[in-house]
């Protein structure tokens, strides 16, 4: 059977921004990063162990193709000595260990950051596609693609309705935790086939290139987490983290994720300066109407005008979701939709929902206070505690 990893492009885009970033300003950071399976599923994770060992094992013995180094270099925002790095680099295998622990499985990265951070997605999408492949059948890919022709006929169907001041527009961002590659090719080639008005680029790198789309992301919760261990003062860490990411892009990747302390510690700092210079927010958890509202109110108490602003919707969305939102918000300022697992795993069975995060660095805990419950992740409850106290975040 074919390795599950195809390339080392096949990674998410944020992926790469935050590692140019991370690389430029911190390149001596170390970190610790930890697999978590939040749903019960339908047979034991540890089964896979010796499948995972095998595919961490073929990832790294790959490196970057010239035509992959090529189309990063091609991107304006990816500076050519990153791409210098990536022409040398490799995993190593001696960074990441996989464990069976009470039926479930224990996978940890730690080391160099610029070195350990990229196995995340790997680790996601290789868990995602072996536990798959147990349960999949001709009759669960006939029941992916009914899904999908419903969702094509679902969209034409909205694009029916009343024009309103901004386009709906929505992309895949589906890698992680996707059925399998050969599934997400399918999905995506199909929807940039069917629907080039409303499908506009993915997160999957390998897959932009493939199908000549627009590579789709800025930056996740590790890139402001990690500054909670730079040196910074604790409750200056998001502004410093925004001021290096806008020294670094100038004005591209300009979409801000706003959930790593909660949306309201977020924008007390996101005075004018950073609301000027940014293009838009990024919600990835809590209520997304309230979240929405509360980043109108702040543009307009800033006399910015909103309708020159984005608001990026990634948490969970289907694409009836996605309408709703839009119907909300389009009348007053630009959207964008982020869909994920509902796209690349929507065949019937019930996906993993698993997730590698960001634990420690620098030897010093990190943490994610997130605006909805369940999503907070912190293994040190004292820390946990002090960031609360500083943020003034409510315990969900």
């Amino acid at each position: 059977m074919q390795p599950i990893v195809r390339s080392l492009l096949e990674n998410d885009l944020y992926k790469f921004s935050m590692w140019q970033a991370l690389l430029h300003s911190h390149p001596g950071a170390q970190t610790e990063y930890a697999f978590v399976c939040r749903n019960t599923p339908v047979y034991p994770l540890s089964e896979l162990k010796t499948d995972v060992e095998r595919e961490l094992d073929h990832l790294c013995s790959l490196s970057f193709a010239d035509d992959e180094l090529s189309f990063l270099r091609g991107l304006r925002y990816i500076k050519s000595d990153f791409v210098d790095f990536l022409t040398v680099f490799r995993f190593q295998r001696k960074f990441v260990t996989v464990t069976a622990e009470n039926d479930t499985l224990q996978i940890v990265a730690t080391g160099p950051q610029v070195h350990v951070m990229g196995f995340e997605i790997f680790v996601l999408y290789i868990v995602n596609e072996l536990y798959c492949r147990r349960l999949s059948s001709p009759a669960v890919i006939d029941e992916g693609r009914r899904r999908l022709h419903a969702k094509i006929a679902m969209l034409r169907e909205f694009s029916r309705e009343p024009a309103r001041v901004h386009p709906f527009e929505f992309f895949d961002f589906g890698l992680r935790r996707r059925f399998s590659g050969e599934w997400q090719e399918e999905v995506v080639s199909t929807l940039a086939r069917e629907l080039p008005q409303y499908f506009k680029g993915t997160s999957n790198v390998y897959l932009a290139k493939k199908f000549q789309l627009t590579p789709i992301g800025t930056m996740a919760h590790e890139y402001l987490q990690s500054y909670q261990s730079f040196g910074v003062r604790l409750r200056d860490f998001q502004k410093v983290a925004l001021e290096n990411w806008v020294q670094e892009y100038r004005g591209d990747l300009g979409i801000a994720l706003t959930d790593v302390v909660g949306m309201d510690a977020f924008l007390n700092d996101f005075d004018l300066y950073f609301a000027k210079l940014f293009d838009g927010l990024r919600h990835d958890s809590g209520d997304p109407v309230v979240w929405g509202e509360k980043a109108l109110a702040h543009y307009a108490k800033l006399r910015i005008d909103a309708n020159s602003k984005r608001l990026v919707f990634s948490d969970g969305l289907d694409l009836q979701a996605a309408f709703s939102l839009y119907r909300h918000f389009a009348d007053r300022i630009m959207t964008g939709f982020g869909i994920g697992t509902n796209l690349s795993n929507d065949t019937g069975i019930t996906p993993l929902n698993v997730v590698m995060k960001l634990v420690s660095c620098n030897g010093q805990p990190v943490a994610k206070l997130s605006d909805a419950k369940g999503k907070t992740l912190c293994n040190d409850e004292t820390f946990l505690a002090y960031l609360r106290q500083v943020f003034h975040h409510p315990v969900i």
